[in-house]
């Protein structure tokens, strides 16, 4: 693990990366859930309701929330059709308005459809004991892409045995990495926020962790909220943050129950890690050696950046890691070489890309006698040094959460 980065989402401080940064404090605002701004909103069905104790400041910084009583999750029900969607969509990217795309950017619809899957499934699951790995770490796992799609991040979660039937902790020491990109497109960014914060905070109670890196769709949302209209420079002309975001799914229930806790808990978050031999980051791009020559470098870069608060100079961050296919064509292994020889690691694990659209199986949203694209697990490429990990939830395929290693 790299040493003097800064710990997630720790305080309401100015940024100061310190040694301390991997020991997981658990900051007071994550150990309960945030509640949302807007007027008479309710908890998200996936997961039960709080207490007003639960609500209450922690009395420790180290103390997981107290427990309470839970109301059933209803059981599951279908899903509604969904209506039929052109026979070619283009590929499900991320678009800069106003902007000339950069080589391997590819731009989406501005209305992608929002799923429903109706109520999310009660679970029954009682995970056995996580085996301990060497130097007593629990396993590892990753998340890909969720883009506020909590039900499926509660079933794929519930499904590995990382929480119980009431959404709470429940994998003791195993490790967690999200790989960015929480909000948009889908029903409920927000939510999914606020279960990985609480998350967070009960794991490091229970001796493991849980932990995300940036996205290129935090960039978004975190520009759009501070910057809205403000025009920045582009290599066409002018665009903004707020026509981006909404070009790419920007959601106005995750903008109204925006608070500053979650805006200071994206901007900390870092972009490159290396666990266990796996270089994780979010996109599948070399972007990220245009800001440092090591993985410290790189996420203090980052976090300066955003620091700084200029809104050019975090727009060409947000163009840079909206790249992608890097890893794909003639030369992606080569790429990956690229990026390993300079940070360390055995294999890249990202997410960002579609593993259809990396496959080339372009099909419709609904897909044929509403079945999605088929997405099995992750998508092992680039003579085995890649892993993809985005199942494409936005396009009715699969949320993934995978243990590490994987074995082809």
């Amino acid at each position: 693990m790299v040493e003097g980065s800064m710990t997630q989402g720790a305080g309401q401080e100015p940024v100061v990366r310190t040694a301390t940064l991997r020991d997981f404090r658990v900051p007071p605002y994550a150990q309960t859930p945030v509640p949302p701004q807007t007027p008479g909103a309710t908890p998200h069905p996936s997961l039960p309701p709080r207490t007003p104790e639960q609500h209450a400041p922690a009395p420790a910084q180290h103390a997981p929330p107290p427990p309470a009583p839970h109301a059933p999750v209803p059981p599951h029900t279908p899903a509604p059709p969904h209506a039929p969607a052109p026979p070619h969509l283009p590929h499900p990217g991320n678009a800069a308005v106003a902007d000339e795309p950069p080589e391997g950017y590819t731009p989406t619809e501005r209305d992608l459809p929002v799923i429903n899957r109706g109520d999310t499934v009660k679970m029954q699951t009682v995970p056995e004991p996580r085996p301990v790995t060497e130097e007593g770490r629990g396993p590892l796992f990753v998340v890909g892409d969720v883009h506020g799609y909590l039900d499926e991040l509660v079933a794929a979660l519930a499904a590995q045995g990382l929480i119980d039937a009431e959404g709470n902790w429940a994998a003791g020491n195993a490790r967690l990495w999200f790989l960015g990109d929480f909000t948009d497109r889908g029903p409920d960014g927000i939510g999914v926020i606020d279960l990985v914060m609480r998350l967070s905070a009960e794991a490091a109670a229970a001796g493991g962790y849980c932990k995300a890196l940036m996205g290129n769709h935090e960039l978004l949302l975190i520009g759009a909220k501070r910057f809205a209209d403000t025009p920045v420079n582009s290599g066409a002309g002018t665009a903004t943050f707020q026509a981006a975001w909404l070009l790419n799914g920007g959601q106005k229930s995750d903008m109204d129950r925006l608070q500053d806790v979650h805006l200071q808990w994206m901007s900390r978050l870092d972009a490159v890690v290396e666990e266990d031999g796996h270089l994780l980051m979010h996109s599948d791009t070399t972007a990220y050696l245009d800001y440092g020559s090591t993985i410290e470098d790189v996420n203090d870069t980052i976090t300066a950046i955003l620091t700084r608060n200029d809104a050019d100079e975090c727009w060409d961050l947000f163009r840079k890691l909206t790249k992608r296919f890097a890893f794909r064509d003639e030369g992606g292994a080569d790429a990956v070489r690229e990026l390993m020889a300079t940070y360390g690691g055995q294999r890249v694990v990202h997410g960002h890309s579609p593993i259809p659209y990396l496959l080339g199986e372009v099909g419709t949203e609904d897909g044929e006698n509403g079945s999605g694209p088929v997405v099995n697990g992750p998508h092992v490429y680039a003579d085995g040094l890649a892993i993809a990990m985005d199942g494409g939830v936005t396009m009715a395929g699969k949320l993934l959460v995978v243990q590490l290693p994987l074995h082809d």
